[in-house]
């Protein structure tokens, strides 16, 4: 459980940090047509119901549905997919916040030193590493510590898709509740560590 659950998260952390990150970027730092909208839906994403994000990704995925074929149901994988969606709006958001509230000489300076497009985007993320790390931490937990979804897309079942959260749903389901316990130990002890880790970063970079 300890290790699907490590597994899964990495999977989905790593689909969030790659398409979340260049979303927020151009929602905090473009101006475009129907901005206004994108932001509202993306807001709206943060507080959805996981058990509907978890229904949706099921209907596709399922043997029915128009991603069948691809055997996602019940794997890791498939976990992922739903994770992904659930992290991906807590990274554009908070990534538009941080480079919203950058310097706004920032932009004029680079375009000035000759800056091209691709080298503005990695500059500008660099300046808002805080805020990016804050919007990576904070779709980890959400993540890390889901059980509706992981419930739903993986069926719990044991030596594969079980996590963590899922796995302390069965135990205290069974009564074992010294079991229950002890998991939510292991849980809260690796998200320690990783908050731990991003504190020595962020201290680390401010030095």
């Amino acid at each position: 459980a300890v290790w699907t659950t490590l597994l899964v998260t990495l999977e989905a952390m790593a689909a969030t940090l790659v398409l979340g990150a260049p979303a927020g970027f151009l929602l905090g730092y473009g101006d475009f047509p129907g901005k206004r909208a994108a932001r509202l839906a993306v807001e709206t994403f943060l507080s959805f119901p996981t058990v509907v994000i978890g229904l949706v990704v099921y209907a596709f995925i399922s043997r029915r549905g128009p991603l069948g074929d691809m055997a996602l149901l019940f794997t890791v994988p498939g976990m992922a997919v739903g994770l992904t969606i659930l992290g991906l709006p807590i990274v554009i958001a908070l990534t538009a916040q941080a480079v919203e509230n950058l310097d706004p000489r920032l932009r004029p300076t680079l375009l000035t030193l000759g800056a091209g497009p691709r080298q503005v985007f990695f500059a500008t993320l660099g300046e808002a590493r805080f805020g990016l790390l804050l919007a990576a931490t904070a779709a980890f937990g959400r993540i890390f510590s889901e059980i509706g979804i992981s419930m739903m897309l993986g069926g719990n079942i044991k030596w594969s898709t079980r996590t963590i959260t899922t796995a302390i749903a069965l135990e205290t389901g069974k009564g074992e509740f010294a079991t229950g316990i002890a998991l939510g130990i292991v849980l809260m002890g690796i998200a320690f560590a990783v908050n731990l880790a991003a504190s020595a970063f962020r201290r680390r970079s401010a030095a």
